[in-house]
C-alpha cells in the first residue's frame, strides 16, 4: 500500500511541474532581488541557543493527514499575530497544497506584515523549490531525509546555500541522522512522528540527540510536543531548547494561553 508519504510526493511532483509553467527560475531569482525583509533563521536559532533559552517556532496550517482540518476559520496573518504578541521565536508555514490545505501566499503576508524569520514547511524535492519559496520570502527551507535520496537532500542544501536560505534537515531514523551530520551549515530537526505510520513518541528525540550531539548547530524537537511537561522532559534527557509545535496550539481554546506556557517556562 502506497505510504502516505509517498502521495505528498507524487502530488508535489504535479505542483512542481504547475509552478514551472508560471515562473521561469530566472523570473524568481528576479522577484528575490524585491525581496527586501528576509532574517537568518539559523543565526537566531543558534543565538538563543547559545543563551540556553528556550525557542519556540509556531506552526501555521490548515489542516493534516493525520488530524484532518485543523482550523476551521483559517486566517494565516491572524495567527501570526497571536504567536508573535505570546513569545514565538520563529513561524513554520505550511505550504503543501492538496494534503496541509497550504499556500506559499501565506508566508507573503506573513512577512509583508511582520518580522518574524519563517520556515516554509513542504515537501522538498527539486532544487527549483529553494528559489521558489524565497521569492514568497522563506527565511529557511525543511529537507526531510525520508522524502528523497541522499544525492538530492546534498543538491537541495548546496541550492540553499548558494541561495543564502537556512536549511532545516529533519530526521526520523538513527540512519538518517548520522547522514544528517554531513550537512554541516544546517539545523537538524528530529520528528517525533514516524512519516509512513504517523505515530508518535518524544524518545525518538532523546534516542537521536546522542547520535546528533556532535553536531555543531542546534538541534529542534518536532511533533507530538503537548505540554510544558514534554518540553522539560526532551530538555532534560536531549538537552534540546529549540521546539517546533503545531496542531497542540491550534487545537487550543486558547492558543495565546497556550502558547505563553511554552515561551514562559524557567529553567
Amino acid at each position: 500500500m502506497e505510504s502516505v508519504l509517498k502521495k505528498i510526493i507524487n502530488k508535489k511532483k504535479d505542483r512542481i511541474r504547475f509552478f514551472k509553467s508560471q515562473f521561469s527560475e530566472t523570473k524568481l531569482l528576479n522577484n528575490i532581488k524585491n525581496v527586501k525583509n528576509f532574517l537568518n533563521f539559523n543565526d537566531k536559532v543558534k543565538s538563543l541557543n547559545r543563551e540556553k533559552k528556550i525557542s519556540i517556532i509556531a506552526e501555521i496550517k490548515k489542516a493534516s493527514p493525520s488530524s484532518g482540518e485543523i482550523v476551521k476559520n483559517y486566517d494565516p496573518k491572524e495567527l501570526a499575530k497571536i504567536y508573535i504578541n505570546n513569545g514565538a521565536s520563529f513561524l513554520s508555514v505550511l505550504t503543501e497544497e492538496d494534503f496541509f490545505l497550504g499556500k506559499l501566499e501565506h508566508i507573503k503576508d506573513i512577512k509583508s506584515n511582520y518580522t518574524i524569520p519563517v520556515l516554509c514547511k513542504d515537501f522538498m524535492i527539486d532544487t527549483y523549490q529553494i528559489p521558489l519559496v524565497k521569492s514568497f520570502g522563506a527565511d529557511c527551507i525543511l529537507i526531510i531525509l525520508s522524502a528523497v535520496d541522499k544525492y538530492i537532500a546534498k543538491d537541495l542544501y548546496q541550492a540553499s546555500n548558494d541561495l543564502n536560505i537556512s536549511t532545516l534537515i529533519e530526521v526520523h531514523t538513527e540512519k538518517e541522522a548520522e547522514l544528517a551530520l554531513s550537512f554541516e551549515n544546517s539545523l537538524i530537526g528530529i520528528n517525533n512522528r514516524n512519516l509512513n505510520t504517523l505515530k508518535i513518541s518524544l524518545n525518538e528525540s532523546v534516542k537521536l540527540s546522542k547520535i546528533l550531539n556532535s553536531h555543531k548547530n542546534p538541534l529542534i524537537s518536532e511533533s507530538g510536543i503537548n505540554s510544558v511537561e514534554d518540553i522539560k522532559f526532551i530538555i532534560e534527557n536531549a538537552k534540546i531548547y529549540n521546539f517546533l509545535i503545531g496542531e497542540s496550539l491550534l487545537k487550543s481554546d486558547d492558543i495565546g494561553a497556550k502558547l505563553k506556557q511554552f515561551t514562559q517556562i524557567s529553567l
